[in-house]
C-alpha cells in the first residue's frame, strides 16, 4: 500500500538536501501518515483510513460523516 492520504490525496514530495557548501542531493519529504479506525454511525460500521495529520484535524473539526461524504463526492475511492 502506498504512502498516500485517503482523504486529501497528499503524497511524498521531492526536494534537495542542501549542505553547508551548497551541494544539492535529492531527497523525499514523507507525509505524516496515521492509520486510524473510525466508527461511522450512518453506515453502522468501522472504517480504517490512512490519514495525514491535517486530514485528522479536519475530521476532528467537521466530523467523520461529513468528511467521508465530501471525499466520495470528489471521487475518492473509500471502502
Amino acid at each position: 500500500m502506498s504512502r498516500v492520504c485517503s482523504i486529501t490525496g497528499k503524497k511524498a514530495m521531492v526536494g534537495n538536501n542542501v549542505s553547508h557548501s551548497q551541494r544539492k542531493t535529492k531527497r523525499t519529504f514523507s507525509v505524516n501518515l496515521i492509520k486510524k479506525r473510525f466508527f461511522v454511525p450512518e453506515e453502522n460500521q468501522w472504517v480504517t483510513l490512512k490519514l495525514s495529520a491535517s486530514a485528522l484535524k479536519t475530521i476532528n473539526r467537521k466530523g467523520i460523516s461529513a468528511v467521508l461524504k465530501e471525499a466520495r463526492a470528489n471521487g475518492m475511492e473509500l471502502k
